[in-house]
């Protein structure tokens, strides 16, 4: 039934006012609450004040219905405001105002407190006004508005009235009034806002709802912990960082245990810090949405068991001392923002997937990885999971082993606005293989320093895994800036990799790019090797479009099998042992080109420049060759099986040995003119008498003017004119 409250004016002596009413809609009682001016309730089991709020647009209105929550009871003319809360009321005329809470409120005449006119009434100009009561532990709470317009509940002995009349300190925080805010200091956090859904132990802030929350301050020891802990079907939690510094001696200062989704959020003009403690001695005892028992143990600074998403304007630094820097069994995404992360093991670990769409990230992985996704389940993996993407943000990593890794797909395209750079050292980088000056009786590569000391067959690559970037099924670069520097390979995939954008500089003491199934190249990828022992290898190279160099001590291109390493971790080379490849005569190729532009610079030895160990098809494309081969069989194109190459393709090779495969020629050559025919012309780096043309007999070209020329890497000499 609806009530009837009368504004009150003028009233001396009253110990009790009156709310005015609430909007003819009825809102839910969260609006009553957060609207205009303010109400406090007493909490009979906490002792806590916890703030409301009144509509004000209800002195002006009539017969208006003041909502009501979880109330059992009955009254013929009172009201019931609650706030999750299970509330028993009798009153006939009484107002019951309650915040969580179990508390009976009844209008019983011995505590109902009497007006200046002693009859329990007020007059007012449009109506009269039922008393409100409320009794706990024998004490009347009684609404006192001497002097303001905001009504707050008080007891008639200014003793709370959760409390008896003893003198029990109480806590003052505000519920319902809007986020949350957390607060650290040297005695540990505070809270105000809790809206039921935080609880604060010391410097430990556990939160119990999805919702915002709000953190700053400072705090510092082994209960420096904010844990989320909200069931699967509530809204997802934000963790926003207003200048929070954070250091947890004992554990982890931020472990999402169950959460729909959970947001670490750094604000905009704000720094923040997060450090970890170097060892764990706690376990977490849990039950999942599932009803099953967990156990759990910390295993990052930044540990989540859900979805984990960074984001914000802001400055976020994460010191993992104990192992991951940021770790989410689920799906890790990271927006934006100044993001720093030095951990011991893996820099950032999503189990279920890695996206990366934003940001200013610098990552170091002291004695691990530094982007991993590496699910093991079949279902998950079969579904697309254990796989990184990354299309956006600057990104710089410097790891101990891979710098990415994932047990399925590693994608880099660019973004809807933004193109992704990123920059991986991997195990020191590239390190072992030298550029000389040495020319071992050739001229060299000239602006490249020259190669000709260098011998070839011989990789010096680690036993453990130390890859740019690696992937057990597929890997996918079609945009971006991807600068590495490696120890094993700069790019490797257990299965195929398709290059066809982006711009890759890649130095390694191993293979630059190795494909465990198929190889392609194409569209506007642009790939330069600067130095390896190999450049490019797979069973199947296919080489479609695109610009690519590569410089080596070994052959440039390698269509071969049989050379796979481990895919368990870092767990060793498996086949490599560390000096040459062995068992390679008995692995089959395939290579073809049928467009792009493409550079292969081999040193001296037992080298190639083009090795299949099945055939080559050459029908397109422009291909120049310097081969420095001096020792053993192959030279400029060497294969095991059917060599076709097309007039319509370009090549020239340049070598100081005669070649197994092509169209031969004794020219002999130096590096002061460009030499090949009308359609094509290079100018080499080192002198020489022996070439391989698809083209013809090749010459001294006096010019290349009206010709296009199409520069190889981030040369200005490299360069190849055709027409």
């Amino acid at each position: 039934m609806k009530i009837k409250l009368l504004t009150m004016s003028c009233i001396s002596g009253l110990s009790l006012a009156m709310l005015a009413g609430c909007s003819d809609s009825n809102p839910a009682i969260g609006d009553f609450y957060n609207a205009g001016e303010g109400i406090t309730s007493s909490d009979s089991q906490t002792g806590t004040e916890t703030g409301a709020t009144e509509n004000p647009a209800s002195s002006d209105s009539e017969n208006q219905a003041i909502p009501t929550s979880n109330t059992s009871g009955s009254s013929d003319s009172g009201s019931s405001i609650s706030s999750n809360s299970n509330v028993a009321n009798s009153s006939d005329s009484g107002l019951n105002a309650s915040s969580n809470s179990n508390v009976s409120v009844s209008s019983s005449s011995a505590n109902t407190p009497a007006s200046s006119a002693g009859n329990g009434t007020s007059s007012a100009s449009n109506g009269t006004s039922s008393a409100v009561t409320a009794s706990s532990s024998s004490v009347a709470p009684i609404v006192n508005s001497s002097s303001s317009t905001i009504p707050t509940v008080q007891s008639s002995s200014s003793v709370p009235a959760t409390q008896s009349s003893s003198s029990n300190p109480t806590q003052q925080v505000i519920s319902n009034g809007g986020t949350p805010v957390i607060t650290y200091a040297a005695s540990g956090a505070t809270v105000a806002n809790t809206n039921n859904c935080v609880t604060v132990t010391g410097g430990t802030v556990t939160i119990t709802c999805g919702g915002e929350y709000d953190f700053s301050g400072s705090y510092s020891g082994s209960d420096a912990q904010i844990l989320v802990n909200t069931a699967k079907t509530d809204s997802s939690v934000y963790l926003n960082m207003r200048g929070l510094t954070l250091t947890n001696t004992a554990d982890a200062p931020i472990y999402v245990q169950k959460a729909s989704k959970a947001f670490v959020v750094a604000k905009n003009g704000t720094t923040n810090t997060l450090s970890d403690a170097s060892s764990r001695t706690k376990t977490y005892n849990y039950t999942n949405d599932s009803g099953e028992a967990k156990t759990d143990t910390t295993g990052a600074c930044i540990y989540a068991k859900d979805d984990l998403t960074i984001k914000g304007e802001g400055t976020l630094i994460v010191k993992g001392n104990y192992n991951n820097g940021i770790h989410t069994s689920n799906d890790l995404k990271v927006k934006n923002g100044l993001i720093t992360v030095n951990a011991k093991n893996n820099g950032l670990k999503g189990k279920g997937s890695v996206e990366i769409s934003g940001g200013t990230l610098n990552i170091t992985a002291t004695n691990g990885d530094g982007i991993k996704s590496d699910t093991e389940d079949t279902a998950d993996l079969a579904s697309g999971k254990g796989s990184i993407e990354i299309t956006g943000g600057t990104i710089t990593v410097t790891s101990a082993y891979d710098g990415i890794t994932a047990n399925n797909t590693v994608t880099i395209a660019n973004g809807e606005s933004a193109s992704p750079s990123v920059k991986v050292t991997a195990g020191g980088g590239q390190s072992c293989l030298s550029i000389s000056s040495s020319t071992g009786g050739n001229t060299g590569r000239g602006g490249m320093g020259g190669f000709g000391g260098m011998g070839g067959g011989s990789s010096c690559s680690p036993s453990e895994s130390m890859k740019g970037i690696k992937a057990d099924s597929n890997i996918v670069i079609s945009g971006g800036t991807i600068e590495i520097s490696s120890r094993d390979d700069g790019i490797h995939s257990d299965g195929n990799i398709t290059l066809s954008g982006g711009t890759m500089t890649i130095a390694t003491d191993d293979d630059g790019v190795h494909a465990e199934k198929s190889l392609y190249i194409k569209d506007n990828a642009n790939v330069s090797v600067t130095i390896a022992y190999e450049g490019m290898e797979s069973p199947d190279m296919n080489f479609e479009g695109g610009i690519t160099s590569v410089i080596t001590t070994d052959d440039g291109w390698n269509a071969a099998g049989g050379t796979s390493t481990s895919t368990g971790g870092n767990t060793g080379r498996g086949g490599f042992g560390g000096g040459g490849f062995g068992g390679m005569g008995s692995s089959s190729g395939n290579l073809k080109v049928t467009g792009g532009y493409h550079y292969i610079y081999v040193s001296s030895g037992d080298t190639d420049g083009i090795d299949s160990n099945g055939g080559i098809t050459i029908s397109g494309g422009v291909v120049i060759i310097e081969c420095l081969m001096n020792g053993g069989m192959g030279g400029m194109v060497d294969s095991d099986g059917t060599t076709s190459i097309s007039s319509n393709a370009k090549l020239l090779g340049f070598g100081v040995n005669n070649s197994e495969e092509g169209t031969q020629y004794s020219v002999s050559f130096n590096t002061n003119s460009y030499y090949g025919t009308s359609s094509i012309a290079f100018k080499p780096s080192f002198s020489g008498s022996k070439m391989v043309s698809s083209v013809g007999q090749p010459s001294v070209v006096s010019s290349v003017s009206g010709m296009t020329k199409t520069c190889f890497g981030n040369s200005t000499d490299r360069c190849v004119y055709t027409k």
